[in-house]
């Protein structure tokens, strides 16, 4: 690996980990914005959007430009395809906050009422599957990035609780089905959320160990 080389690639991964920390912070933002009613809030959330797609963009030119100077072979490459398809998740983690966020403006404006979920517990744990997974990136920790995608199913708990609790909801006081209707659906965009960090697991153990676990990670794991 030449010196011009390296360089490139912790460039790249600073960029990459800038924007999981811009993601990160976008969903918390949008999380404290239901939880406070701040629609104020929520549009500095969606005007943060073009920022994050920019830097999607920037990322995955990089990684371009690397591939047609460098043409890297076996780890290298493996790491570079890593990046684009972590950068890519990224980007859709910052869309589900905006659309969180955009929910929340609806939401301000009906009558208020009390949320029937812990949304920001819901949304510290998908936070922390994001943390967790770009920190077996930047370790090289293939069992951190299995612990990531196990995390997943308490999420999805979180969402099949949050969908019990909400239809309780409609059926006792239908007049707010919409208001409902919209928190259902922030439920849902953090589960993708979740979603979307197991995949950035995957690929950190693809990168790691060369094996692609997409539907088969639990047979890969006992494998190991």
């Amino acid at each position: 690996m030449t010196l011009h080389f390296q360089r490139e690639i912790e460039r790249l991964k600073r960029d990459l980990l800038s924007l999981s920390a811009l993601v990160e912070d976008t969903l918390h933002r949008a999380v404290k914005a239901l939880v406070e009613r701040d629609s104020g809030l929520a549009r500095a959330i969606i005007e943060t959007d073009p920022d994050i797609d920019q830097r999607e963009v920037d990322i995955e030119e990089d990684c371009q430009k690397i591939l047609a100077l460098h043409q890297p072979v076996a780890h290298d490459l493996r790491f570079l395809i890593a990046v684009l398809k972590i950068n890519s998740e990224l980007e859709r983690i910052g869309d589900a906050s905006v659309n969180i966020a955009e929910r929340v403006l609806f939401l301000v404006k009906q009558e208020p009422m009390d949320l029937p979920f812990n949304y920001a517990g819901m949304a510290a744990k998908a936070q922390a599957m994001l943390r967790n997974s770009l920190d077996a990136l930047v370790n090289l920790d293939a069992d951190m990035a299995y612990n990531v995608i196990e995390a997943d199913d308490e999420v999805d708990a979180y969402n099949r609780e949050a969908y019990k609790k909400i239809e309780q909801c409609i059926r006792e006081n239908p007049k707010l089905t919409s208001s409902y209707t919209h928190l259902l659906g922030i439920s849902r965009h953090i589960e993708r959320i979740a979603d979307h960090a197991t995949n950035i697991a995957e690929d950190v153990i693809y990168l790691i160990e060369g094996v692609i676990v997409r539907h088969r990670t639990e047979e890969y794991r006992h494998s190991r």
